[in-house]
C-alpha cells in the first residue's frame, strides 16, 4: 500500500542510544553523536548500508527483498549517483533509476519496532526479513513503517525508484531542481514500549512589560507557554500523566500534565500551560533555545530544542516579541556538490555559514527542509519561509483530480506537523508561483482548505502564498482570502527589461510593488525571488557577468529597502545548483542570445555550486544587508 502519512514520525538521530521501555538495539556502525536532536527517545541510527543498483528492476525476481545481494557500502543519507548533472550522462541520471539498500539491526527483546525515514526519493518500498511492510512516495516527507519482531538480528531492505520525473510531476511532485535518487534522509529504528509520546506543540504568549528589547525581552516580561502532546497507550487500560521540563541555562521550568485515562490502543492529546518568568526569548539577534523534555516514566520520552517567541501580524507588518520585523536573505536549495540533496552535517553548516556571510536574517525554501538543517537555522537565528505544498512553479498545477488534491493537502499537513516545533519557521508557504487567481478551482480549494486548517492547528505562524510576479492578480480572488502573507517574484532587469536603464528598471520595480499593495491590501508583502545568472564566461559588466549580477542585486535591494510596505526580500538563490541537464537560463536566451551559461546549472547563486563566493557579488549583498536592521 502506498501512503502519505498525515502525522510526523520520529525525528532521526545518528547516535546509538538505548531503546525505550528497556529495549536495546545495536546498529552495525555506532555514530559519534546525534545529527537531529528532536524526536522520541530510544532512536538508533541506521547509517551503514549496502547499496546495489538495479536499473533493470530484476531484484524482486532474484529474491533481493530478503537481502543477501552484494553491493557497495554507503553511508545514509545517500544519493545513488550525485554526478553527472549535465550532457548526455546527466540526462540519463536525471531520468532516474532503481536501487536497493540493505542493512540490519539487532532487537534485544521481542516487540514492535518502528523504522523511521526522513526522506526517500521517489518511491520507497520497505521489507524486514523478506516481509513487505509498505511503500511511500514523495521526497522530503517523513514516513514510518512498523513491525512486530522477535529478539535477534533483522534485515532491512529498501527499494528506491526515482524514474521518470515527468510522471512524478503528474503525481503532484514536480521538481525545480535535479532528480537525485536514493535514501536522501536519515533512517533510524526504535522499540515501541507500553506508551508513546508524539506530535508535541508549543504556543507562547508574552505579557508584562510590553515589547521585548532586542536580545531577549524586558526584565518584567513573562511567557505563558502552552504545550500539547499526543499520548498513546499500548498497555492495559490505565491512567497516564506525562511529566517534563523546559531548561535554559540555570532556569528550569517543570511541566506537569493532567492525567488521562486511556484504553489499550487509545490516544489522546494532553495539554498543560507553564509560566516562564523573565524568559530568554528567541529572535534573530538572540536565538535562545530551551530544551523541552517530556516523559511517561521510563516507558517513553520526547525531546526537542524550542524557542519561546511570539509572532503576530497586522496592518501588513509582522512583529516578533513585539518588535516589527524587517527581513533580508536568500532562498536555498538543499544541494551540495558530490552529495546531491543527501547533505552531510558539514554541508548544512556551510549553507548556514554562507547565509551569515551575506548578513541574512531570513531564508526561503520551496520544499520542507531537513530537520537537522532547521535545527541549525534555529541556532543561528535565521527565520524560515517554509514551503510545504506541491512545488508547481510558473502557473503549473498538477493536483487536478480528487485523489491528487487529497494527497496535496496531506503532503502539506505532514510537512507542517513534522516541523512545527522550530522557532525559526514564521510562515508556511502553500504554493509556488501561482498565477493571477489560481489555475483552477482545485488549486483554490487546496489553498483555502489548508489555510483554514493551519489557522486552526498552528495560529502562531502565517499562511503564505507565492505569486508569479509576471502574472499577479489585479484584484485578489478567493484563493487569497485566508492567506496572511503574499510573496511575488520580480526579475526586473533579467527576464524582464534586461536592456533597460537602471532608472527604468527601478521604476518598473516600484510600479510592481505599488500594484502588489493595491491587489493585497492589509496582507504582509514579500519579494520572494530576484536576481540574475552569472559566471566568468561573459564580458565584465555585460549580462551574465558577476559585475552585472552585483549591480542588479544592489538596485533591487535599494528599491525594496526604501518601501515601508515590504516585510522581506530574498535573493534567488544562495548557491548555484543543478536544475535539468539541458537548462541554459530559460527564456533569457531569447532576449540575450549571446549570453553564455553553463548547461545544467541554475547560476543565479551568490556562491558557485562548489561554494566559492562570486567575485563582487557576495561582498555587495553583504555590505547592503549588513546596513539594514538586524531583525
Amino acid at each position: 500500500m502506498i501512503s502519505l502519512l498525515t502525522k510526523p514520525v520520529c525525528a532521526l538521530a545518528l547516535a546509538c542510544v538505548a531503546l525505550a521501555a528497556g529495549h536495546t538495539a545495536a546498529a552495525q556502525a555506532p555514530a559519534s553523536k546525534p545529527v537531529i536532536f528532536e524526536g522520541p527517545g530510544g532512536r538508533v541510527p541506521l547509517t551503514s548500508w549496502t547499496l546495489r543498483r538495479d536499473p533493470a528492476n530484476r531484484g524482486l525476481a532474484r529474491g533481493w527483498s530478503r537481502g543477501g545481494f552484494p553491493g557497495a557500502t554507503v553511508s545514509v543519507p545517500n544519493v545513488v549517483n550525485p554526478a553527472p548533472y549535465t550532457g548526455h550522462a546527466g540526462a540519463l541520471n536525471y531520468e532516474g533509476s532503481i536501487a536497493r539498500y540493505r542493512t540490519s539491526f539487532t532487537a534485544a527483546k521481542a516487540g514492535v519496532y518502528a523504522l523511521g525515514f526522513q526522506s526517500a526519493n521517489y518511491l520507497a518500498t520497505v521489507w524486514v526479513d523478506g516481509r513487505r511492510l509498505g511503500s511511500h512516495h514523495g521526497s522530503y516527507l517523513p514516513f514510518e513503517e512498523r513491525a512486530k519482531l522477535a529478539a535477534g538480528t533483522h534485515t532491512v531492505v529498501v527499494r528506491t525508484d526515482w524514474q521518470d520525473p515527468a510522471q512524478q510531476a503528474r503525481e503532484g511532485f514536480h521538481r525545480t531542481w535535479f532528480n537525485w535518487g536514493g535514501l536522501d534522509g536519515e533512517v533510524d529504528v526504535r522499540a515501541i514500549g507500553e506508551s508513546e509520546l508524539a506530535q508535541p506543540t508549543v504556543q507562547t504568549t508574552l505579557s508584562g512589560a510590553g515589547p521585548a528589547a532586542p536580545g531577549g525581552g524586558a526584565e518584567a516580561q513573562q511567557a505563558s507557554v502552552r504545550i500539547s502532546v499526543q499520548v498513546r497507550n499500548y498497555g492495559p487500560s490505565r491512567t497516564l500523566a506525562p511529566q517534563g521540563s523546559l531548561v535554559h541555562g540555570s532556569q528550569t521550568i517543570p511541566l506537569s500534565f493532567p492525567a488521562v485515562t486511556l484504553a489499550h490502543g487509545q490516544a489522546a492529546t494532553d495539554t498543560t500551560t507553564a509560566t516562564v518568568p523573565q524568559p530568554a526569548l528567541w529572535s534573530p539577534t538572540a536565538p535562545n533555545l530551551y530544551q523541552l523534555s517530556l516523559a511517561l516514566g521510563s516507558e517513553s520520552s520526547y525531546s526537542a530544542r524550542i524557542g519561546l517567541r511570539q509572532l503576530t501580524w497586522h496592518g501588513g507588518h509582522v512583529y516578533l516579541n513585539g518588535a516589527q520585523l524587517s527581513l533580508h536573505g536568500a532562498s536555498i536549495q538543499e544541494d551540495a556538490q558530490g552529495h546531491g540533496d543527501a547533505l552531510t552535517p558539514g554541508d548544512e553548516d556551510t549553507l548556514v555559514d554562507e547565509l551569515k556571510q551575506i548578513g541574512a536574517n531570513v531564508v526561503r525554501s520551496q520544499h520542507p527542509l531537513d530537520p537537522a538543517m532547521l535545527e541549525r537555522l534555529d541556532e543561528a537565528g535565521i527565520l524560515v519561509w517554509q514551503g510545504v505544498g506541491p512545488v508547481e512553479g510558473a502557473a503549473n498545477w498538477y493536483s487536478t483530480t480528487p485523489r491528487l488534491l487529497a494527497e496535496a493537502e496531506q503532503q502539506a499537513k505532514t510537512a507542517v506537523l513534522a516541523a512545527e516545533l522550530h522557532p525559526s519557521i514564521f510562515a508556511w508557504n502553500l504554493v509556488d508561483e501561482v498565477a493571477e487567481n489560481g489555475r483552477d478551482s482545485q488549486e483554490v480549494d487546496y489553498v483555502r482548505t489548508l489555510s483554514h486548517w493551519i489557522h486552526q492547528h498552528d495560529p502562531t505562524r502565517m499562511v503564505a502564498v507565492d505569486v508569479w510576479g509576471d502574472h499577479p492578480p489585479t484584484h485578489a480572488g478567493p484563493l487569497y482570502a485566508e492567506a496572511d502573507a503574499v510573496a511575488e517574484t520580480d526579475y526586473s532587469g533579467w527576464y524582464d527589461y534586461p536592456q533597460d536603464t537602471t532608472a527604468q528598471v527601478e521604476a518598473k520595480m516600484r510600479q510592481r510593488l505599488a500594484a502588489m499593495d493595491r491587489a493585497f491590501p492589509g496582507k504582509v508583502l514579500v519579494v520572494s525571488e530576484f536576481g540574475a545568472e552569472s559566471n566568468g564566461l561573459n564580458p565584465p559588466g555585460a549580462p551574465g557577468s558577476y559585475a552585472y549580477q552585483a549591480k542588479l542585486l544592489a538596485e533591487h535591494i535599494a528599491v525594496y529597502e526604501a518601501d515601508p510596505r515590504l516585510t522581506a526580500m530574498m535573493v534567488w538563490v544562495l548557491r548555484d545548483y543543478p536544475l535539468t541537464p539541458t537548462f541554459e537560463g530559460g527564456s533569457i536566451k531569447q532576449v540575450l542570445p549571446k549570453l553564455r551559461l553553463i548547461e545544467g546549472l541554475n547560476q543565479k547563486g551568490l556562491f558557485t555550486y562548489g561554494g566559492h563566493p562570486k567575485p563582487g557579488v557576495v561582498s555587495t549583498v553583504a555590505r547592503l544587508y549588513n546596513a539594514l536592521p538586524a531583525e
